[in-house]
């Protein structure tokens, strides 16, 4: 059946969202509002035909979303809000409740809400989003996707902590994993242009959040975020793995309380945390270019981080196929793909510079032993993909 379906991802302050006609999976408009709740918003649309960007003043999500519907409206994008069948919502972490979207009720919004514990930087925002979508289009489906459900598959001896195992039983401390919808997206895609180099693939999600997954036939057996995002690898604001004895010594020798710790591995860690300046690693290369010691430091411990666990994932996966690149330094940042990929050129994984500089989709060389690419991903469609199995069933 032909379906117009809404793809969204609810930020603290800012609302994404993709409107897709389905099952053709074409694209019909894609958008963004930043800053919402401040003096000034920013709000974006494009079209096969049209953009458009401007600045006004959304207060909460629920005035952003009625903006959102009006344009589209206005636009003739959609000539009435029952043209939308479905809107899918990116849910950072459904624990053990949810491995597969699931259509969202009373029950399922208690569940998220309970897992804001774990992540107290998305959940709560994405329910604002689920709320505000609910509130304007109360007879619309609503879906949510959640990222911890394709890292689902990761098996016990990879997701629990060696901790009490009742603390597990009882409270389901382990490894969740995160950044689903993308590491789905990348074994899909590299399974369509390359079978055969698809049985073993090591995912590298480059943003200002990351993570890497080890994905073997198509499932996940590792990721590198663990029971909340803030795990794993080095990333804008956020530590990644530390000591955990850091965190009494930090409470009290510093005299930080719980949240103020938290606000600090989260916020102000990471890259900024090292170099001072900034999280953006553009900024930090020109940085770097310029003789900027600190700069220059998180950048290495930011590549080192990645070679870490990519060696790692070399030996869970008793070894590669291919070697994947995505997100927004991941797609665009020539030297970080560089830097990360020299340390194994023992295990005969070649670069091509001239690809590797034009971001091309395949990176490597014809004689490397492993496949190196970069492939953007397509969190959106992912999403839309899974309304879309929902409004079937």
């Amino acid at each position: 059946m032909a379906a117009k379906i809404l793809a969204i991802n609810s930020g603290s302050s800012s609302l994404k969202f993709k409107l897709y006609s389905m099952p053709e999976e074409q694209a019909i408009a894609a958008g963004q509002i930043d800053r919402i709740g401040q003096e000034k918003s920013e709000f974006t649309l494009k079209t096969a035909t049209d953009s458009l960007k401007t600045e006004l003043q959304f207060k909460d999500h629920l005035t952003a979303v009625r903006y959102v519907i009006s344009q589209l409206l206005d636009r003739n994008i959609i000539s009435d809000m029952s043209e939308i069948s479905g809107v899918g919502h990116r849910i950072s972490n459904g624990g053990d409740y949810y491995k597969q979207a699931v259509v969202i009720d009373d029950d399922v919004e208690q569940r998220i809400d309970e897992m804001s514990v774990l992540s107290p930087l998305h959940n709560p925002v994405n329910l604002l989003g689920i709320k505000a979508f609910k509130k304007i289009l109360p007879n619309t489906m609503q879906v949510a996707i959640f990222d911890t459900a394709f890292n689902a598959t990761i098996p016990a001896k990879h997701s629990l902590y060696a901790l009490p195992y009742e603390y597990y039983e009882k409270y389901g401390i382990k490894k969740y994993g995160f950044h689903g919808p993308s590491h789905q997206y990348i074994a899909e895609q590299v399974q369509a242009i390359d079978p055969s180099k698809s049985h073993k693939v090591i995912s590298c999600h480059l943003g200002n959040g990351a993570s890497i997954s080890a994905i073997k036939d198509g499932k996940t057996i590792d990721n590198s975020m663990g029971f909340t995002p803030l795990a794993g690898l080095i990333m804008g604001t956020r530590s990644g793995d530390l000591d955990p004895q850091i965190i009494p010594y930090m409470e009290q020798q510093i005299g930080l309380n719980a949240a103020e710790v938290k606000e600090i591995l989260n916020s102000k860690s990471g890259l900024l945390g090292i170099s001072g300046t900034s999280s953006d690693i553009r900024d930090l290369e020109e940085a770097m270019d310029e003789g900027d010691d600190r700069a220059t430091l998180a950048l290495q411990m930011f590549i080192h981080r990645i070679q870490s666990y990519i060696g790692s994932y070399i030996a869970e996966l008793d070894g590669v196929d291919s070697i994947v690149f995505t997100a927004g330094i991941g797609e665009h940042d020539s030297y970080v793909r560089t830097e990360v990929i020299k340390n194994f050129s023992f295990l005969g994984i070649k670069i091509d510079n001239q690809n590797n500089d034009n971001n091309e989709l395949i990176i490597s060389t014809k004689d490397s032993n492993v496949q190196v690419m970069v492939i953007p991903t397509d969190e959106e469609i992912v999403i839309a993909r899974d309304v879309y199995s929902q409004l079937n069933n």
